[in-house]
């Protein structure tokens, strides 16, 4: 016998409704941030960043292709990486198949990683995805955007990512261990180097020819654009969590 609450089909719809309401609240709220975000102040990019793309070298105002809008998920795929972060992998399964929607509603959807483009072009056939990628290898790109840091800031506690000060690597909690170690070995690299890249998403847009950063996101922050996890708040069991359960689309054991 189950030990969750039981009852009849009015005594579910009774809760059902008092949870609707819950929910559209949560939808005005929502909402609400939606806008806010949409409020920030615009900061003007003076700089000049170079990408290496499937068509060759490109600017931020290149990203854009012809549309106004430009959002960047900053994807966990360093150099030294020998495959891309499992998490950015599994949030790339859920945006691949509409980015074409987007482009065709004036906004332009692109993964942004430090790794060479052979490296990210051969991954991205591996995993089958067709959404732009873009290379900033080379560029100050992820690091004036804070998804990237040096050995140094790293050994020094001077990172600040996700709008906080981190303490020095050797001290967080879990050290070594715990998930970014396991991610850091199916990315074929050391825990510190994983570390180095982190995940994010920045928001752009262009007008009369200049380009500004509107929004950016981390951490916890890609909750919200991470396709699972909407569906999995919803299963019966929720999120059901105890580790890191999940894997590259293809490693999975077939069932």
């Amino acid at each position: 016998m189950t030990t969750h609450t039981t009852g009849t089909r009015d005594q579910w719809l009774k809760a059902r409704l008092d949870l609707l309401e819950a929910e559209k609240e949560l939808t005005r709220r929502s909402d609400e941030l939606a806008q806010r975000r949409q409020s920030l102040p615009w900061v003007r990019i003076g700089k000049e960043y170079r990408f290496e793309t499937d068509n060759g070298g490109a600017t931020l105002k290149d990203l854009f292709q012809g549309r106004s809008q430009l959002l960047i998920y900053h994807f966990m795929f360093g150099p030294d990486y020998a495959a891309g972060c499992p998490s950015c992998s599994m949030i790339a399964d859920g945006f691949n198949g509409f980015t074409v929607h987007l482009a065709n509603h004036d906004v332009m959807l692109w993964a942004v990683s430090r790794a060479p483009l052979a490296k990210l072009q051969d991954y991205k056939r591996r995993m089958g995805w067709t959404f732009p990628w873009a290379s900033s290898h080379g560029s100050d790109f992820n690091s004036d955007f804070n998804v990237w840091f040096t050995e140094e800031q790293q050994r020094k506690g001077a990172i600040e990512y996700n709008y906080r000060r981190e303490p020095v690597f050797e001290t967080r909690a879990g050290g070594e261990g715990g998930g970014a170690s396991q991610f850091a070995a199916m990315c074929g690299t050391d825990t510190a180097t994983y570390l180095r890249d982190r995940p994010g998403m920045s928001s752009f847009v262009i007008e009369d020819g200049a380009v500004y950063h509107t929004y950016s996101t981390f951490a916890r922050g890609v909750d919200g654009i991470w396709g699972v996890y909407p569906w999995l708040d919803r299963a019966p069991k929720g999120r059901n969590e105890s580790g890191l359960w999940w894997r590259r689309h293809d490693e999975y054991d077939q069932r």
